[in-house]
């Protein structure tokens, strides 16, 4: 068998061969040695065939009734320049008959042209682009007219010809006049869109297939979000694959393409045959528009595959309801959205698909749309026959034309996705994401909410901190500490149950909302579940950790009204909580307020205190208590406020540490303490060196070494003249630059200590690598010394470590002779405390040690 060529089997058949097979096809719907199934076909065929050619011969009788109604002459010529067709517009505008000029060289109309002018017009042609030239055309009387042609290929009775149409610019206003009319006439939709595909232009027949009103603005009918396109195999078409965009990038017309439109907000889905002609300015070789003729054939695709596919595309299935028997009809896509075998065949089949308040709300719209002819538009949820639950949007009306609304239609959307995907949202919304619980927005509309609400409004608020979370973070790692608040979030949802309503407030806090009226002491109960839950220790890459809780309590209407005074209020009497020991609960109380309120008062000052002169330096002596010779000077900060009066360094120093004002403050003390030693130094005063105590925001927040340097050279100090002392927090901060810098102070010859060693969490493998000169014994332990045998193990631990890596240790707090004694058998030589002195003015240590000078 031969195999024919896509021509051949794309290729319309011949007149003769259509009337042949016609009557072959009459013939044997008519012969009775036929069975009757096979004459019926053959007579369905016949029908089917006589159509399409009556549709065929109606199109073709359309465009050349298109070809000749268009007002600019138009003329079809071959490809060496003899004219091949005329339109009436042609005629008219040369004055001659059709016979003058059709086989004609195209010189005929144009006698100006020069010898070679079909060269640029078939090289411009050959590259696929449109041939503009503004020319000057004569009439059958010898009277000129100028002209704009625009010249492009095409293939006429099976050869390559080209189509000219000329524009009359002597009148060009007339003829676009004209050219509109003739697009508004016709019942063909027609749209023009610029480069960037906005539509400039369309007509009434557009305007009426598309749907869209006199008054709608067209580009936003238009708009992408509002209808999904399809191919006419029912494939979503991404918008650069659309004809006039195709027709844009090619500069080629694109014929005949069969495409789908649906409607989102409408749930409609019409189909149409498009054609796409790009238009391109005089002179130019890029489209500057394009315009796209259709066609409405919607009803010949109805009951088609495609349709059924572009519906399954669009989750979107049919249903109709004869109302008196109670027959129901589901499309395929209905019933697979639906998803029951065999599927229902009467509406309550559908309904009992539903949870039962959605399917007492359908029934409830079912009823009106029967009685009263109204439309229901319904979302409703309802399990498949699997036991997975589904979203649809039910949309239905009484049948055009129906007077008792005896029946129903409509279609049945999947929306599950949808939903599914605003629920995530939803959730993401209001949720942490580390932990789970609700995150800070939203527990603050949900108190907001209970506030407003007086059935609700009786609630106490729990602010819950973790007691030494931020060690733990910086021992470990943030990624540690991830896990451990994660841990920490579902104790607390372990302790609360469904007692409260449980957010991450931020970092290593936690809020609870719980009611108060039927339980007046459950807030306090909650809180006594919370620390015994938190009683047994965390595990962490191998390493248990106690981490505790600190609880504040507040309760509305008392403490509170709105939900950011509820909140402060729980966070000063969390605070409380932490002041007095941590691991425990404290309520708020009106002597609470005013301690916040001090507080304030205190940071207020507190920034204005280095400005105002208002600080001073005392200085501690640290003595060789072997000879009583004064080996260093602790430089210790006091505060005389002008208003407030002296004020301890234990209540301001963690304030300044907490705010970030320490900073500045203990730049100020390096300083002064620097400047105080160059004085005794001038002054022939023998001390060795002064200590200074630097926090870790210094150390973290600016270049130290750097720092240091300078203020040694602005006093003219070795370096050793400058003991710098850190706490344990320093050796738990980021490795790499905690290295760097104490080797770069180290390089300075600053003598640099670890102060109040063993009272929190001691690094000992960073201890081992930093280049430290030694370690100061916490007055803690020594206080409890010789009779607390737990205060001497550690006193003994520590001064082992010292000796074993080699540096020196101070023992601060000795207050008694037994403390030195104790101290000096344990080989420790060095101490500090009120044994010897206090902390002294300069004059008061030039004074008590002359020995000195």
């Amino acid at each position: 068998m031969k195999r024919r060529t896509p021509a051949q089997e794309t290729a319309p058949p011949s007149p003769a061969d259509a009337k042949t097979t016609l009557a072959a096809l009459q013939e044997a719907a008519h012969d009775a040695s036929v069975d009757p199934a096979t004459r019926d076909l053959m007579l369905q065929a016949h029908q089917a065939l006589s159509q399409s050619l009556a549709d065929c011969d109606a199109e073709r009788e359309r465009y050349r009734t298109l070809f000749d109604a268009v007002p600019d002459p138009v003329s079809i010529i071959a490809w060496d320049g003899t004219v091949l067709d005329l339109n009436k517009a042609g005629m008219n505008a040369y004055k001659r008959a059709r016979e003058e000029i059709v086989g004609q060289p195209i010189e005929t109309l144009n006698p100006d042209l020069p010898q070679d002018h079909m060269v640029p017009v078939w090289e411009t042609l050959n590259r696929g682009d449109t041939y503009v030239v503004e020319v000057t055309n004569m009439r059958g009387d010898g009277t000129r007219f100028p002209v704009e042609v625009h010249t492009a290929g095409l293939t006429f009775d099976g050869r390559r010809a080209m189509v000219a149409v000329a524009r009359d610019l002597s009148s060009r206003h007339t003829a676009e006049l004209r050219y509109r009319e003739l697009m508004e006439a016709m019942d063909r939709g027609i749209v023009v869109q610029d480069a960037d595909l906005q539509i400039t232009y369309a007509n009434v027949a557009a305007m009426k297939i598309l749907g869209v009103g006199q008054d709608d603005l067209l580009n936003d009918a238009m708009r992408g979000e509002q209808w999904l396109v399809v191919d006419e195999h029912g494939r979503e078409l991404p918008s650069e694959r659309y004809p006039s965009a195709r027709a844009l990038q090619t500069g080629r017309i694109i014929e005949s393409t069969v495409l789908g439109l649906y409607h989102r907000l409408r749930q409609q889905l019409m189909w149409l045959t498009v054609t796409c002609v790009p238009q391109f300015p005089a002179g130019g070789d890029k489209p500057q528009q394009v315009l796209s003729l259709f066609s409405d054939v919607t009803r010949l695709k109805r009951d088609s595959t495609l349709f059924d596919r572009a519906q399954s595309m669009a989750h979107i299935g049919g249903w109709e309801w004869d109302v008196t028997p109670d027959r129901l009809y589901l499309t395929d896509e209905a019933q697979r959205i639906l998803g029951h075998r065999p599927p229902p065949d009467t509406i309550e089949g559908m309904l009992a698909c539903l949870r039962i308040d959605d399917r007492d709300r359908l029934r409830a719209s079912l009823g009106q749309a029967i009685s009263f002819g109204r439309n229901l538009d319904l979302e409703v949820q309802g399990h498949r026959a699997d036991g997975r639950s589904f979203w649809v949007r039910v949309i239905g009306e009484a049948e055009a034309g129906d007077p008792i609304n005896s029946r129903l239609t409509g279609t049945l959307q999947d929306i599950t996705e949808r939903k599914h995907d605003e629920e995530t949202l939803r959730v993401q919304a209001r949720s942490d994401p580390l932990t789970g619980l609700l995150n800070r927005d939203a527990v603050l509309a949900e108190l907001e909410s209970r506030l407003d609400d007086p059935l609700r409004s009786q609630l106490a608020v729990l602010y819950v901190d973790l007691d030494r979370f931020k060690v733990v973070n910086d021992v470990l790692g943030h990624a540690a500490g991830d896990r451990l608040l994660a841990s920490a979030a579902r104790r607390i949802q372990r302790a609360i149950g469904n007692e409260g309503l449980i957010a991450r407030f931020g970092g290593d806090e936690f809020l609870i909302l719980c009611d108060t009226g039927s339980d007046p002491s459950r807030p306090e109960r909650l809180a006594d579940a919370i620390l015994e839950i938190f009683g047994d220790s965390f595990r962490l890459d191998g390493e248990e950790f106690s981490i505790t809780a600190s609880i504040g309590i507040a309760q509305a209407p008392l403490d509170g009204v709105r939900s950011q005074q509820l909140i402060q209020s729980a966070d000063v009497a969390m605070y409380d909580s932490k002041r007095r020991g941590r691991n425990g609960w404290q309520t708020f109380t009106p002597e609470l307020a005013e301690q916040q309120l001090h507080r304030l008062q205190l940071e207020t000052h507190l920034r204005r205190a280095v400005n105002n002169d208002e600080f001073h330096l005392v200085y501690q002596p640290q003595i060789d208590m072997r000879n009583g010779d004064v080996v260093a000077a602790e430089a210790l900060i006091r505060w005389r406020n002008h208003s407030l009066g002296e004020i301890r360094p234990d209540k301001f120093i963690d304030h300044a540490e907490t705010t970030g004002d320490i900073v500045g403050i203990g730049d100020w003390v390096l300083n002064e303490a620097c400047r105080q030693m160059r004085e005794w130094q001038d002054a022939g005063l023998k001390i060795p060196r002064v200590a200074v105590n630097v926090s870790y925001r210094q150390f973290l927040g600016e270049d130290l070494a750097s720092t240091v340097a300078a203020v040694l050279a602005e006093y003219g100090l070795p370096g050793h003249a400058l003991e710098l002392e850190f706490t344990e927090r320093v050796l738990i901060e980021d490795a790499p630059d905690t290295l760097r810098t104490f080797a770069a102070l180290r390089q300075l010859g600053v003598i640099l200590t670890i102060d109040d060693f063993g009272e929190g969490y001691s690094a000992l493998n960073y201890l081992r690598r930093l280049p430290i000169h030694g370690l100061k014994l916490s007055q803690l332990f020594v206080q409890g010394v010789p009779e607390n045998l737990s205060d001497v193990a550690i006193c003994q631990a520590v001064t082992g470590i010292a000796r074993s890596l080699g540096l020196a240790l101070v023992a601060e707090g000795v207050e008694t002779g037994q403390h030195r004694d104790f101290l000096l058998q344990l080989g420790v030589h060095v101490g500090q405390g009120f044994l010897f002195a206090a902390g002294m003015t300069p004059e008061e240590l030039r004074e008590r040690y002359p020995a000195a000078v």
